[in-house]
């Protein structure tokens, strides 16, 4: 499916320069001479090499069609996945460069979707939020009005975010996976 230049987002994939790309960043750029156009990052799905492209909203590219499947996440071994197909019961393996950031959310059963281009996997997608325990919260220092109200805290993954001053350990908090970002208490 043909799309315009301008509808590119982060997490697409695309079918660019004959190879399967995954768009990292996009900014929307206009400059004071000439037309606006879209800064698109983008990272080859089979061999990892990054290209910077620029598109116009006159341009059109292919958005790669792609299959998604809902599976459970098993275990891991080593840097391999092992993902369960719910309706066939089948078992696959997928590294995990193909998961990047979204890797840190990933937890044992848990249902995730993952996006076919043909029969190879070319990205898995965990829920947009998620709850978690804050296991570690630093303390608040008071007086601090001048910067930002929020404390570094650990959660029970491991991840890291940001959360109000006013949480302690042991609370369950939301979480949106797709930029680490506190949403709100469960």
């Amino acid at each position: 499916m043909k799309i315009s230049g301008v509808d590119i987002r982060p997490g697409m994939v695309l079918d660019y320069q004959k190879k399967l790309w995954r768009v990292a960043k996009i900014q929307h750029t206009q400059p004071g001479k000439g037309g606006a156009y879209m800064q698109v990052e983008m990272k080859c799905i089979t061999d990892g090499t990054k290209l910077n492209e620029r598109f116009r909203s006159a341009d059109t590219v292919e958005k790669a069609s792609l299959e998604g499947r809902p599976m459970q996440y098993l275990f891991a071994e080593g840097s391999n996945l092992t993902f369960m197909d719910n309706t066939s019961y089948e078992q696959i393996v997928i590294d995990s460069d193909l998961l990047g950031d979204q890797l840190q959310w990933l937890s044992e059963n848990m249902e995730v979707q993952v996006e076919f281009y043909g029969e190879s996997p070319v990205s898995v997608a965990v829920p947009a939020k998620m709850e978690f325990e804050v296991v570690e919260a630093d303390a608040v220092v008071k007086g601090q009005t001048a910067s930002s109200s929020y404390k570094p805290a650990k959660l029970s993954n491991g991840a890291r975010i940001l959360v109000p001053p006013y949480l302690a350990a042991g609370e369950r908090v939301i979480v949106d996976t797709s930029d680490g970002t506190f949403v709100g208490r469960a």
